[in-house]
Parts: C-alpha cells; structure tokens; sequence
C-alpha cells in the first residue's frame, strides 16, 4: 500500500527478522511471535517503541519497512555513525544509502523527518527510496547475535514528523525532539589544545607556555578558558602507542596533579585527553580484553568498567576540569565511522557479556566514564553521539582538522560545523574542532576559520604554535576568544543545500560569504 506521508508514526507494513534461527519477512502487526522470539511494537501519538523479547535465539537484525510517497525531488540529508568526514551532504534518493539515526527529506515546501530517539539500545540505521523507508535495527553483540536469555530488551523509539518550512529549523527541533534530556555545560567552553602543533611531542614546561599564552590573550574575561593537554604525556607513550596505564605520566610530565594546579594557578582551567580502551598496564587481566582484539578493553564486563572509572577518577582527582575520551569506537569496532555502512563491525566475535547489544555496552562506557568524572565536563570524541548525548556535556561531532593541511581544516571543519550544529544546545555542545595555528597555514584562510567558529555560538579551541602570532593577530586571537567566552552568537549556513563546504553564513541576523578556497583550488590530501 503506497500512502503520502503526513508526518504521523504508524505501524510499519512489513518486518523482517534476522536470528540464528533464519530470517523470515512478516506482515506489519504489533506483535511477531517465532518460537522463543517475541516482537512488539507500540503506538502512542508521537512514537513507535519496538521491543523485542528472546530466550536462547541469537538476534541480529531487524527491518522495519513503511512504503510511503515522499514525492519526486525530495533532497535527503542523513546522519553519522560517529561523526562526519567532510561527507555530509544534501543528495537525492540513494536507496543503498546507510543513514545512521535520523534522516530529513525536504521537499521544497515541506520537511519530513524520521529518526530513533537517543541512546536507543540497538544500531539504527534508515535507507529511502521512491517507494517508501525502511529503519534497520542493528541487535547483534559485537559481530554475533545478542541472547538476551528472556530478558526484553526496548530496543529504539521511532519519531515520524512534518514541518513546514526551513530545513536547518527543521533539523534544529526535530533533534531537541529526539533527546528530551541534553547534558549540557553550565558555562561557554573554549581555549586552546596544544595537539595541532606539538602531535604528541610536549612538556610539563611546555604546557604552562601554552597556559600563559592562553591566560594572555583572555586576559579579563570572567568565563576563564580551557588549556586541554593532549596525547603525549601518558607512561607508555612511545612510537605508534598512544593508549595507557593512565595513572601517571611520563618523564616529560612528572607531576601530573602539581601540572594541573600550575595551570590553575596562571588563571585557566585544566584539561586533558585520555583513550580508555587502548591499556597495556600488565595489571590487567588477559580476560577482560577483548575477543575481536586483545589490545583493547572490553567494556560489557563490569571489572572493566571499573578500572576506566578508576582512570577517570584519577584525572579527576589530578585537577583535571574537562576531560576528553577517545577512540572508543574504532577500539571497539575496529574501524571508522566513514568505512561501516550497514556493517559496523567484522562479523565472527562478541563481547564478553553476549546478553548485551553494542549499543548497550556503548552506552555503559559512556555512562560510566560521566559518573565518575564528577564535576568535570566530559568531551567524547570518535564517540557515537546518538548514544552518547545525554552522556557527556561536549562532543566532537567530525574528523581532525590540522595545523598543516589547510584542506584538511576546509573539509572537515566547516562540514561538521555546518551539518551538525542543528545538535548543538540539544543533544550536547559540538565541537566542529581546532583552529591549528602553526605558521604552516596562510593565516587569512585560518582567520575565516577562526571568525566562523568564534561567531558561532559553539565551543571554539585553538591550538597556538608559541611564537607564530603577530602583534595584530594576537588582537584578533583575543577578540576571537571575547566572542566564544559569551556563547551568545548563532551561525546558520545558507546554501548547505548546494555543497558540502558552505559559503554562505547568517551570523547573528548578518549574512557574510567566505571564501574557503585557497588560490590552488582543491589540494587533496594524499598529496
């Protein structure tokens, strides 16, 4: 049956089951019954909440199908796994297209949305074509199906809805409607991150250069900055190594808690990096890592779990203000965002708990590293912010920028500030990432960067080579910082529609073009 949509979530019109038992295709009803299987799907007014019941059946997936007329020339924007790589973009139907979360299609005059509440207990993805959608709910364990032993599981909240309108309006209340809970900072967070000039190679020493430089430049401003220590100052940090113990430094920083006071002290607040899965401390148990790989962490165990709190205590309890968690979806996983698809991870291995879904030992990770991290903001990166809103106060929603590569900046930066900013203030702030100051980059490029990110209400971090600012940069860098410390601004892109790099900005009701291209037009990467 091909209905036109108008926005109001019903009961899908087929079911398709994948479980160690086979698959099978079903009529939509509100309950599926197969041997020990059990699906049920409730309707209220504003949602459909699918759950799922199993005794010894392994489940992995599921597809819900609603054929619907979306209407010819809809423009289609989709979400990220875990965050954005310069490829987030308005495109037409695609119907292999894996669009992880959510997904809008404008048609012109109207926006019809469809997505999964946050942390929802499943991996969720939607495909759209010309005939209708369809959401797939991802339920395995790592890469074998979930037994969840009687237990129901609750596995998503689907929201249909309809707006009249603007699409970036649209994106902006559709995604306070699927987190009704936000964690947010209580203040502005912005300052400096010292990753985009030193790449790991640092100093206690160092580091309170860049507190005094940062304290400089924002001298007077009642909402104090962030100087946020970087990958380098771990025990074990040699070569291609960047994980833990996390307990203590290295001969380059050995104080950790007399480092952070020092920062304290030259008036900003400190901050540091750490990657909770990645831990060779030979105190840790051959059975806690995990059966994918045994370089990593395992985090469905509960012991586990512990020893990352007690990490996460530990930079607490140094002084540590904010802390940034990373790389937990590619140490889970094993790959990044852009390389999943429909598949997120190898298949053939589980987690130690097989009872639990990925997305429910995502959500303990997150959840436990924000318990014990106490009154420290919490900065998630390579995380999946679906999962992780409501988790952590900060995250960073797109790849690296760089201190080198000013396409690298142009691709990923402005991409993710564009695409993402609808979440911002309603799953989390977003950190759409540095402005790398290292005298590599032609600073005019780097100031349009710098003016963006300043102005657009979102949290703004730099990473300042010592010596490389003029007079007359160092006044723009300490206007820069005067805007970001108040929070007050709001950038909105208006031909995000037309390209992946938007030129055209309303900044606060003034509309300004920026020109990102460098004279050489596109320089890739690889060269």
């Amino acid at each position: 049956m091909n209905t036109a949509f108008r926005g109001q979530c019903r009961l899908p019109d087929s079911i398709t089951a994948v479980t160690g038992k086979g698959s099978f295709t079903s009529p939509g009803s509100h309950k599926l019954v197969r041997e020990d299987f059990c699906l049920s799907l409730q309707e209220k007014a504003d949602r459909l909440t699918v759950s799922v019941t199993a005794g010894d059946t392994p489940l992995s997936r599921l597809v819900l199908r609603w054929s619907l007329t979306l209407g010819q020339g809809c423009r289609i924007l989709g979400g990220a796994w875990e965050r954005g790589y310069g490829d987030l973009e308005w495109r037409g139907f695609v119907p292999e297209r894996v669009m992880p979360w959510y997904f809008l299609a404008d048609s012109g005059d109207e926006v019809f949305a469809f997505g999964v509440m946050t942390q929802p207990k499943a991996m969720c993805f939607w495909t759209a074509d010309s005939q209708g959608v369809s959401l797939h709910l991802d339920l395995r364990s790592g890469g074998e199906g979930v037994v969840l032993q009687g237990r129901r599981l609750t596995a998503a909240q689907v929201l249909f809805r309809l707006y009249e309108g603007d699409a970036f309006a649209a994106l902006e209340r559709f995604c306070s409607e699927l987190c009704p809970s936000p964690l947010m900072p209580d203040h502005p967070v912005y300052g400096s991150n010292n990753w985009y000039y030193a790449y790991g190679d640092s100093s206690h020493e160092e580091i309170l250069q860049d507190a005094s430089l940062l304290a400089s430049l924002t001298w007077g401003l009642e909402n104090r900055p962030y100087m946020v220590i970087d990958d380098g100052w771990q025990a074990q940090r040699t070569g291609d190594f960047n994980g833990g113990p996390w307990r203590q430094g290295n001969s380059r920083f050995p104080n950790m808690a007399a480092l952070a006071a020092e920062m304290e002290a030259r008036s900003v607040r400190p901050g540091i990096w750490m990657r909770p899965l990645w831990n060779r401390d030979p105190e840790i148990p051959a059975e806690w890592r995990l059966q994918r790989d045994p370089e990593y962490l395992d985090p469905s165990l509960p012991a586990v779990l512990d020893w990352i709190s007690e990490d996460i205590r530990t930079l607490h309890d140094w002084g540590y203000r904010l802390i940034k968690h990373d790389f937990s979806t590619f140490d889970l996983l094993g790959g990044w965002g852009f390389q999943m698809g429909h598949v997120i991870t190898r298949p053939g291995w589980h987690f130690g708990d097989g009872t639990k879904t990925t997305a429910e030992v995502v959500l303990g990770l997150y959840g436990a590293i924000l318990r014990a991290a106490g009154d420290s903001l919490v900065l998630g990166c390579n995380c999946m912010g679906h999962l992780g809103a409501g988790l952590m106060h900060l995250n960073r929603t797109g790849d690296d920028t760089s201190g080198v590569l000013w396409e690298r900046t142009r691709q990923r930066g402005v991409n993710t500030l564009a695409f993402t900013l609808p979440q911002h203030g309603s799953f989390f702030a977003i950190d759409a990432d540095c402005v790398g100051i290292t005298g590599k980059i032609d600073w005019e490029l780097n100031r349009r960067w710098l003016q963006l990110l300043s102005e657009s209400g979102t949290p703004l971090f730099v990473s300042i080579r010592p010596g490389v600012l003029s007079q007359e940069q160092e006044g723009e860098m300490r206007a820069a910082f005067s805007k970001a410390s108040l929070g007050e601004s709001r950038a909105v892109p208006l031909d995000w529609q037309d390209t992946t790099c938007p030129r055209r900005w309303d900044l606060s009701g003034r509309e300004e073009t920026f020109d990102w291209m460098p004279d050489a037009g596109t320089v890739f990467l690889e060269l």
